[in-house]
């Protein structure tokens, strides 16, 4: 299989790292959509971002469908637990670090995108609210409740939260400023140092399986 974008998306990178935990190989073509805009519409004509070639030639996309693909490849193996209060809790977490990389993609789009002329104050201000609103909910869930952070325990909830929380550091450091969240500055410090993580670090880089 082939997994085609850049790991400095979040999208991208959340299922670099959980095809990794779920033991399913994989190949990976740092390809941007938008310096790269017509060679990844050669591989998928809508040109998104993660985009999955399975072995039979299948064009899959959207992190959240291709890491389901992926869990049915990995069975029994699976980054979710399968009591359903437990259950709950993971999906729980797991929208609330997916909201979080939404606004924050948003804000870096309005940013990196639109024309300074063009960017609408309120729009930005709301996003914004929304981005620490869910991080503050993340924080408050983890203080009652620690995500594990070991290859053998981390959960797909742990690897979204880990992988959203890298991007935002990188890009927003000053929108969501870390003192404000020490509780998930930790786990992530933490889960950036598993080796699934460090395999697809973030950036322009590239997987390579074994590294």
């Amino acid at each position: 299989m082939k997994l085609i974008g850049m790991l400095d998306s979040p999208y991208v990178r959340r299922v670099a790292v959980s095809l990794q935990l779920l033991g399913v190989p994989f190949e990976h073509r740092s390809v941007s959509v938008f310096r790269g805009f017509d060679q990844f519409r050669q591989i998928n004509p809508v040109v998104k971002a993660p985009t999955l070639v399975c072995d039979d030639g299948t064009v899959l996309m959207d992190s959240t469908l291709i890491l389901e693909y992926a869990h049915a490849l990995a069975r029994p193996r699976s980054l979710a637990p399968v009591g359903v209060d437990d259950l709950r809790h993971e999906l729980r977490l797991q929208g609330l670090a997916l909201a979080a990389c939404e606004k924050a993609v948003q804000i870096v789009y309005e940013r990196g995108v639109r024309p300074p002329e063009k960017m609408h104050a309120p729009w930005v201000e709301r996003v914004t609210g929304q981005l620490l609103a869910a991080w503050d909910e993340l924080e408050r869930e983890i203080g009652r409740r620690p995500l594990p952070a070991t290859s053998a325990t981390v959960s797909q909830a742990g690897v979204s939260t880990a992988v959203v929380w890298a991007f935002t550091q990188a890009l927003l450091p000053e929108v969501v400023p870390a003192p404000r969240f020490p509780l998930l500055a930790a786990f992530s410090a933490l889960a950036e140092t598993l080796p699934e993580f460090r395999a697809a670090p973030h950036g322009d880089g590239v997987y390579v399986a074994g590294h």
